[in-house]
């Protein structure tokens, strides 16, 4: 199909076409389908001196850093002063606290302890956050101006909340332990940084980082190939390559029978607590030595063989299918990334929603905002102790009720904490005189199970396309993988499909895998696209083939109006350095911009930009440079003449990296034309 085609554009940009039917137009030179090109990316020595990665995670975050020169050290970041007894604090709960002007305060356990220690009533006027992360989840029309509501209800702009955090790993901890380790002094321009995101992120999600890194100060907007976005499951498995045998859990080695389902009676298993004791232990070295080459775990893999990597964390359980490409090790993506908010937080608000039911929900919703130091004490109380939550414990779990909630409760009821437990009939959780609820075993499986179900359905249904049967292995990673309960009930369902792996610093997993992509970029070779892309074009209309409705009739031509013309399906495999080119031409004289609209689509059976399931996404916009006079022209752009018109622009797209990236050329004068992409002003 050679036929010439127009793009449909915003109709609202006075920079954009003379013409005034439909939507204004530009003349696309490409054809129809222009077939993609791959481009070799030759594998490169890193241009910077040292890669500082981190890890942002929705309960806890933490960066690392390795220098080029000894890329097999990775150093992790130093112990956080403050955090919870009996665990090792090489991350930080992911929290910040704004005092009331709005400025920036504290992030981490110095925030948690800071606001703890404040008064009730002016802790009312400070503005804590956390889990904030997960807004940027689950908002569907992500922008700039996206709000973020504190515990006290005071709303501040996401972007800002982000910058804060962002910056304050850049100035209170990396930078000065990177001068710590380095002999020489760093400029900014010789530190890579990469900063992780789920892979179920939309395209939003992922620039909505970018922008916040660049407000931060991590590095200038002019210089992005400096900042990496990593994909958190992809990182993990970048860095499972790399695993021997005695640095994993292996599940298939242990006996299930001996341990426990959700509702079961059995003792866990006493070599999954000599498992953890190990875990805890490896934590305590600052610098992880990993291969050069791939882990011995690899040479039982056949060419061919594939595996799931499970990044259950605190918001979101993300899986991605990878095959490794011996010898060469890099990494093959089999199915576009899958997953959902089924992350450890469904734990916790389990225990938000149990509380209503014994307390009432209008007493609990009243205490957050008059006591909102008291709450997050009463939920840090309760995440420690879910820690230790595991199959078959024989002993209730008890979490402290704070002094102000339980004096809070009598003066607005009038009756005792105690009384409203056993006014709500709800047998599994008791009152202990100490002034804690005791949670037992079957109120702990309630909590857990719901969220725990989700994932286990979710890995299910994966192992169950035909692109993804066979899978060898199934690595367990992120936060909530270290969970015994979580464990457990995937080696039930799972165990006798594939091998379970966990790597012995599971919580650390993503961070040393976002350290390595981010020495070695083209490690991961192909990927799948998430959704279908595409921009809005006029084709020749063919009567009977397309409806009467899109028809539009311009210079005594008949065209069909808003068809789809496709840049990468969903699904459809994308190696690196693949790209989508087509070639645009201004409408009129002196045209100073170009902006097409780009849709997208979650199906590939789609043939207008009208049809449902397709949305605008986001556009690209072509800042044209003034055009160089045509030899003998005179009067040079506005002069006139064939040759000005004709003017041709040819935009490059990439889909194979973990954003998708566009750049364009003036072809007459081979001149760079600032390009752009974006997919947070929709």
């Amino acid at each position: 199909c050679q036929m010439t085609h127009f793009i449909s554009l915003n109709s609202d940009c006075e920079e954009l076409l003379s013409y005034q039917c439909h939507a204004q137009i530009c003349l696309s030179l490409g054809p129809c389908s222009a077939p993609q090109q791959v481009e070799v990316r030759p594998r490169m020595a890193c241009p910077f001196t040292v890669v500082v990665a981190i890890d942002f995670g929705t309960t806890s975050s933490g960066y690392a850093f390795s220098f080029t020169q000894d890329s097999e050290a990775i150093h992790m970041m130093k112990r956080w002063e403050g955090g919870d007894p009996g665990v090792a604090n090489q991350k930080s709960p992911t929290c910040l606290l704004l005092a009331p002007d709005l400025r920036f305060h504290s992030f981490g356990f110095a925030a948690r302890d800071f606001y703890h220690d404040l008064d009730p009533e002016e802790a009312q006027h400070w503005l804590y956050f956390d889990k904030f992360k997960m807004k940027i989840h689950s908002t569907s029309d992500l922008t700039m101006e996206t709000e973020l509501e504190a515990v006290n209800g005071r709303r501040v702009r996401a972007i800002e909340v982000f910058a804060h955090a962002l910056r304050f790993f850049r100035e209170h901890h990396s930078l000065g332990e990177l001068k710590d380790q380095s002999s020489s002094v760093l400029e900014g321009e010789e530190i890579r940084w990469v900063i992780t995101v789920p892979a179920v992120w939309r395209q939003p999600a992922k620039q909505f980082m970018r922008e916040a890194a660049y407000l931060a100060g991590l590095v200038p907007p002019d210089c992005p190939e400096q900042l990496l976005i990593a994909l958190e499951p992809e990182a993990a498995s970048i860095y499972c390559r790399k695993l021997r045998l005695h640095q994993v859990i292996d599940l298939s080695l242990q006996p299930v029978t001996n341990g426990l389902d959700l509702e079961g009676s059995r003792p866990f298993d006493s070599s999954f607590r000599q498992a953890r004791e190990q875990l805890r232990r490896s934590r305590h070295s600052r610098t992880f030595l990993v291969e050069s080459g791939t882990g011995e775990l690899w040479s039982e893999l056949q060419t061919g063989d594939r595996y799931i990597v499970a990044d259950c964390g605190g918001g979101t359980v993300d899986l991605t299918v990878h095959q490794i490409e011996q010898p060469q090790g890099t990494l093959k993506e089999l199915y576009k990334a899958s997953g959902g908010p089924y992350g450890a937080v469904g734990v916790d608000l389990a225990f938000e929603a149990m509380l209503c039911q014994i307390f009432g929900d209008d007493f609990i919703q009243s205490f957050k905002a008059k006591r909102p130091a008291a709450w997050v004490d009463l939920t840090i109380a309760f995440e420690a102790r879910k820690r230790t939550a595991a199959p078959g414990r024989a002993n209730a779990l008890n979490i402290s009720l704070p002094f102000s909630f339980i004096d809070y409760y009598k003066r607005h009821r009038g009756q005792s904490v105690e009384a409203a437990l056993r006014r709500s009939n709800m047998n599994i959780v008791k009152w202990s005189s100490q002034g804690m609820l005791r949670l037992t075993q079957e109120a702990m499986n309630e909590l857990f199970q719901p969220t725990i179900i989700n994932i286990v359905k979710h890995i299910e249904e994966l192992m169950a396309k035909p692109e993804v049967r066979g899978v060898r292995f199934l690595f367990l990673v992120g936060g909530f993988a270290e969970s015994p309960m979580l464990q457990k009930a995937v080696q039930r369902a799972l165990g006798r499909t594939c091998r379970i792996i966990i790597p012995h610093d599971v919580g650390l997993t993503i961070l040393k895998g976002a350290v390595l992509f981010g020495l070695d970029p083209t490690v991961v070779r192909v990927r799948r696209c998430p959704l279908t892309y595409g921009v809005g074009v006029l084709n020749r209309f063919v009567e009977g083939r397309h409806p009467r409705e899109k028809l539009l009739i311009k210079e005594g031509r008949e065209w069909c109006t808003d068809i789809l013309d496709r840049f990468v399906a969903v699904d459809q495999s994308v190696a690196l350095g693949e790209v989508v080119r087509r070639s645009y031409t201004p409408a009129r004289l002196g045209q100073r911009k170009i902006i097409i609209n780009i849709y997208c689509s979650m199906t590939d059976d789609v043939t207008y930009i009208s049809d449902p399931g397709v949305r605008k996404c986001g556009t690209v916009t072509l800042d044209l440079p003034e055009p160089l006079p045509l030899p003998g022209a005179v009067g040079g752009a506005g002069g006139g003449g064939g040759g000005a018109e004709r003017r041709e622009i040819r935009a490059t797209m990439q889909f194979g990296d973990t954003e998708i990236k566009v750049t364009a050329v003036d072809v007459m004068s081979n001149r760079s034309v600032r390009a752009s992409i974006d997919f947070l002003s929709n």
